[in-house]
This record gives structure tokens, C-alpha cells and sequence, in this order.
């Protein structure tokens, strides 16, 4: 059922045509103006407009024009007695969908609106993916993920099974999601099971469902991820982690295509395009007897191997600039830029989590900082042992807080120092002070910048 607005200065065509559409289920609006029209538009939302062209006053194509400026998005449909080529070119340039001739039947007016309508579920279903594809957007600039991407388009139009490798929080369910919207089933659904995260008596059931009364606790039927997935997408996250129960059953459907819920009687027929992935070396668990050779040949026909975030810093800058654009909208924050310094800190960490943890960090940061986050901030909230700085055990033990801040600096500054071959202007920079300030900050804690360079 959708509203409609009809605007014209006829009032049988009025009630002819508003007849006809609630005899249909829809409902409809009459006007006999332009203004009226700009008023009604203006107070209250329209699933399609039916205007006249020939009207006084405010004539139809006026009104259009108007429409337009106003950045109303409804659907309009031109309707006129007095049609020619000419009036229906420029009603098409002013944004009409459909121009038709009086007399208007009924048929031809149901058929408009349904195809109207359609043409605008499309449009919104069209929009929807593009806001879906841009939450899951691939961000990159290096060489390394240029080639990646290049491989996953290359598959993505198939039915070959991917099998996707990586460390964890490399992106490994973005590409499988990326594979999916770049492939025929793009209109199917995508369903993700995370075989690590499932307990190993309840993974069947999560997987080809169950029916009611199959054993304790199922009151009612449920449905597995397989049947969810028809027609669609079905992402297995660390498959290295899958039973090996349950592993000679996913070999079975993937061979027959057909699923048996627990506690079923009948096979259950299945379409659905199986990606995998892992952060384990499936070879070694096979050579070790861990998993399946046999569904390791099923699963393994196409790999695309993720690198870590360490191997493709060129990306870094990208990526802190996406999520903090990113972040900042979710959280209606003002936009905050990051210091070259600060982007330099960030290269220098080595991310054992991966892409996952720069998000972190960075919402971290954005919390931390003003309009601008240095490098102070950065080396303040990147994990010390594992950006290379010192920890703070020192620190915590013994002496006034006054000696424990200078003990705590001075392994900074020795760290840097150390980090950056003894070049000061580099250090300084890194730690977003001025080179003289360094020099005097040196002093103050006691640091003998010669013996530091030879060693001592």
C-alpha cells in the first residue's frame, strides 16, 4: 500500500483517480494546485506524486522545477491532455519518472505505481548495500594489499572455495564479506559462524540446526547457519579450530550439498558458497593429525593470505585517517588530525592485534587528545614493552612520586635516545619536543649524553 498525492485542477479527474488507487489498497491525496501541493509536500511524507501539467497558476512542469529545488526525492509522474514531445522532454530533464496522456486508465495507473514503487525499493535496497560496503570498506594504499585486492576480485565472481589465512584482527571476515558483495549472490544473505567460539556440542546444531525435542533444551525448532546462508554466503572463521567430529560432517555436505538437522529424518538440500578462514597453519595440524587432509583439499582451493599490519605500514596513515573519520561521526566529535610525528610513532609500533588494534588505539587517542594528537599522546598509550619502550616496573618501586616520574622519564628519553641512534633532532621530534628542551630535560635527569652514545 503506498500515500499518493494527486495534483490536478480538474476535479472529476481527482475523484476518477482517487477512486481507482483506494480501490486498489492505496491511499491517496487530492489537490488542485501547485501551492497546495508545495504545502502538503512540505507536512507530510509521499510514496508518488500524480500531477497535471496544464494547470493555472502553478503549472505542472513549475511545480517539478520547484520540487526539485526543494530536494523533494519523492517519485513524480507527469499526467496531461495536452501532451507533446517537447513537454515530456523537459519533464524528463526536470526529474519525472513517467509522463502519461489523458484518458488515464486504470490498468495503466496500477501498472505505474507498481513499477514506481519497485523502481524505488530498489534504489533504497541499492543505497542500503552501498552503506553496508562502506562499514566495510577496505582501506589500503601499499603494494601488498593492492595485490591482495586483486586476487579477491579475481575469485569473487565464482563459486571457488576461499580459503582466507591470516593473523588474527588482519581483516580476515572483511574480505569474506568483500567476496561476498562482489559476487553473484551478493543478493543472498552473508552468515558468519566463529567454529572457535562454539562449544563442541553444540556446533552441529549451530551449523544444520535441530529440530524440537532432538535433546534436552530444544523446545522448539531451530535453524542452522547452512539453511540461513541459502542461496547466500556461509563464513567459517577458524575452521582450525572445528571439531574433528564435526569436521568429516561439513566434508559430507560440502560434497552432497545437502544438511540433516539434529534430530531430523530427511536431508535438507543447501546452496550456499562455503569461505573459510584461519590464523593457524592448516598443513601443520594436518601433517599432526589434527585436521582432515581430505577437507583440507576442500576447503583449500584458492588462499589468500592477509599480511600483518607490521608488513604493510604504508597503509598506517590511511587507515588512522578512516577511522578516525570514522569514529568521530559514530560519536559526533569534531574532526581531529594526527601530527607526522604521531604517524611515525605509530609505524614504529609493531601490532600484534593487528588492524582490530589501531582501531583501538585510535579511538584511544581521539579520547586522549585535543584537535591534534602528537606523539607524545601516541608513545603515552601504545603498550610500552611492545612499541619498544621502557615499562614503568621501575618506576613503581620506591622513592617520593618525584622520583619516580624522573626515573620513569629518564627511561623514556634513554629509550628514545637508543631507538633513534643518539640523533637528537630525530628523538626530539619523536617525542614532540623542542631540540633544545631535550638537551636541557637530559641534564636535569642526569644523563650524560656522550656516555650514553659510547656505551656506558
Amino acid at each position: 500500500m503506498a500515500h499518493l498525492l494527486i495534483v490536478d485542477d480538474d476535479a472529476n479527474t481527482l475523484a476518477s483517480l482517487s477512486r481507482a488507487f483506494r480501490m486498489a489498497g492505496h491511499n491517496a491525496t487530492v489537490c488542485d494546485n501547485g501551492v497546495r501541493a508545495i504545502e502538503l509536500l512540505k507536512s507530510q511524507p509521499f510514496d508518488l506524486i500524480f500531477s497535471d501539467v496544464v494547470m493555472p497558476g502553478k503549472d505542472g512542469l513549475t511545480l517539478l522545477e520547484e520540487l526539485r529545488g526543494l530536494d523533494v526525492v519523492t517519485p513524480v509522474v507527469m499526467i496531461s491532455g495536452q501532451a507533446n514531445i517537447e513537454m515530456a522532454v523537459r519533464a524528463t530533464r526536470l526529474g519525472a519518472v513517467d509522463f502519461l496522456e489523458k484518458p488515464l486508465s486504470t490498468e495503466k495507473l496500477l501498472l505505474t505505481v507498481d513499477n514506481v514503487l519497485r523502481l524505488k525499493r530498489l534504489e533504497e535496497e541499492n543505497r542500503q548495500l552501498r552503506e553496508r560496503l562502506g562499514k566495510h570498506e577496505i582501506i589500503r594504499s601499499s603494494e601488498t594489499m593492492r595485490r591482495v585486492m586483486a586476487q579477491v576480485e579475481r575469485v569473487a565472481a565464482s563459486e571457488t572455495r576461499v580459503c582466507i589465512l591470516g593473523e588474527t584482527g588482519t581483516g580476515k571476515e572483511l574480505i569474506a564479506r568483500t567476496l561476498h558483495a562482489r559476487s553473484p549472490r551478493s543478493g543472498g544473505p552473508f552468515i558468519t559462524l566463529n567454529c572457535a567460539a562454539v562449544p563442541a556440542e553444540l556446533i552441529e546444531s549451530e551449523l544444520f540446526g535441530h529440530e524440537k525435542g532432538a535433546f534436552t533444551g530444544a523446545a522448539t525448532r531451530h535453524t542452522g547457519k547452512f539453511e540461513q546462508a541459502q542461496n547466500g554466503s556461509l563464513f567459517l572463521d577458524e575452521i582450525g579450530d572445528m571439531p574433528q567430529v564435526m569436521q568429516a560432517k561439513l566434508l559430507r555436505v560440502l560434497e552432497e550439498n545437502e544438511i540433516e538437522r539434529v534430530g531430523g529424518d530427511r536431508p535438507i538440500s543447501v546452496n550456499v558458497r562455503v569461505i573459510v578462514a584461519t590464523h593457524r597453519n592448516l598443513e601443520e595440524l594436518v601433517q599432526r593429525g589434527q585436521f582432515r587432509q581430505d577437507l583440507y583439499h576442500r576447503i583449500y582451493v584458492f588462499p589468500i593470505l592477509l599480511p600483518p599490519l607490521r608488513e604493510r605500514i604504508d597503509d598506517i596513515p590511511v587507515l588512522v585517517e578512516h577511522f578516525t573519520r570514522q569514529i568521530a561521526e559514530q560519536n559526533g566529535w569534531k574532526p581531529q588530525t594526527f601530527t607526522p610525528e604521531a604517524l611515525d610513532a605509530l609505524k614504529r609500533y609493531s601490532w600484534p592485534g593487528n588492524v582490530r588494534e589501531l582501531r583501538n588505539i585510535v579511538e584511544r587517542l581521539l579520547l586522549l587528545s585535543g584537535e591534534q594528537v602528537d606523539a607524545n599522546t601516541v608513545n603515552a598509550t601504545l603498550p610500552r614493552q611492545a612499541a619498544g619502550l621502557p615499562s614503568m616496573r621501575g618506576a613503581l618501586t620506591g622513592g617520593t612520586l618525584a622520583e619516580r616520574v624522573d626515573a620513569f622519564e629518564r627511561d623514556v628519553l634513554l629509550a628514545e635516545l637508543k631507538r633513534h641512534n643518539h640523533h637528537m633532532t630525530e628523538t626530539a621530534r619523536a617525542l614532540g619536543l623542542e631540540r633544545s628542551h631535550l638537551y636541557k630535560k637530559c641534564q636535569a635527569l642526569g644523563i650524560d649524553l656522550q656516555a650514553v652514545k659510547r656505551g656506558e
